[in-house]
């Protein structure tokens, strides 16, 4: 062959070699990260931190949306039609569970319309009191609720909340009579705790810290099964005396279903290093979370299990889906 013609050829060998490379490169442009809730919370605390890890890790900035709205649809919605390419994804949390009881019909199916990527972790539940409360632990919050049937008064925020089925999955497990009274959110539920209206809040430890730090609150339990380290010296409800009792709230992962599984097995391990990265150990392990990768298979388990779960909860409750 002509020394020129081969040159042509290698040339145009290469062209093609490196226009294939460029097109299965992943990410080529920033990703959205779209999480249901509104900044500042501790899901938008999770999704920053994580965000900003993975973002040095897949080398590609990885930009936080906050899209909230009940039952985390519009974020849903809004990722679920997104381009299958993995530069387009949703914060999970264990109110996409919910929702598929709790909505008559959802525009999105949360098992069939996303790709798992990963586990980002779970955090409990406190069960709190005020601090003068006459009740030094659960036990005796039980003791009173068994002599004193629909006595006992416990907030938590909205109907359909994680915390307000959480009241109920106890009442239910706990054997006892009471009244869960909603209210709109975090901050009128402290209001009622610290003004006498209730007699026990369910609330994400998190956000509680800075009171129970402040001394205006106490912890009597906590709702997963196993001690949280941020409130090492507080017991689960399961040592307080109701057996099998275990809730926590959780983050996730997800992509459009259709993203290649080379592009997810790549975001999985962005994942995996930003949840093992000491930085972001110290900034969620301070507000009580319990950070854990998975795989996407395991996070499929996970939402399968928490439908089921949560569908038995709203229908005892008698919650009316809307």
């Amino acid at each position: 062959m002509n020394p020129s013609r081969r040159s042509i050829f290698g040339l145009a060998a290469a062209g093609l070699a490196t226009g294939g490379w460029a097109q299965a490169r992943f990410p080529d442009h920033p990703i959205t990260l779209v999480v249901p809730f509104a900044p500042g919370g501790i899901a938008d605390i999770t999704a920053r931190a994580v965000a900003e890890s993975m973002a040095r890790t897949l080398g590609q900035a990885v930009v936080v949306d906050n899209r909230p709205s009940a039952g985390s649809i519009v974020a849903s919605q809004l990722v679920a039609s997104a381009r299958p390419d993995g530069h387009t994804l949703l914060l999970m949390s264990n109110s996409h569970a919910l929702s598929v009881t709790l909505f008559r019909k959802l525009p999105f199916d949360p098992l069939k319309d996303f790709a798992p990527i990963s586990m980002l972790g779970s955090f409990d539940l406190g069960l709190f009191v005020p601090a003068a409360s006459r009740f030094a632990t659960l036990r005796d919050v039980l003791a009173f609720a068994k002599a004193n049937p629909g006595k006992l008064n416990i907030g938590t925020i909205a109907v359909g909340s994680t915390q307000h089925l959480a009241a109920k999955l106890f009442e239910t497990q706990a054997g006892i009579d009471a009244l869960v009274v909603p209210y709109k959110g975090s901050p009128a539920v402290l209001g009622a705790l610290r003004g006498g209206e209730v007699d026990l809040v369910f609330e994400i430890t998190g956000p509680m810290l800075p009171q129970l730090g402040a001394g205006a609150v106490r912890a009597l339990a906590v709702s997963s099964e196993r001690r949280n380290p941020a409130l090492s010296q507080v017991p689960t409800v399961q040592e307080s005396g109701v057996a099998g009792y275990n809730v926590a709230s959780w983050n996730a992962l997800a992509a459009p279903a259709g993203t290649p599984p080379a592009v997810i097995e790549q975001l999985n391990r962005a994942v995996r290093e930003a949840v093992a990265s000491p930085g972001v150990q110290q900034r969620l392990g301070a507000l009580g979370m319990r950070l854990g990768a998975g795989t996407p298979s395991e996070m499929r388990a996970l939402m399968e299990g928490e439908i089921k779960r949560w569908a038995a909860v709203i229908r005892a409750a008698k919650i009316e889906p809307d």
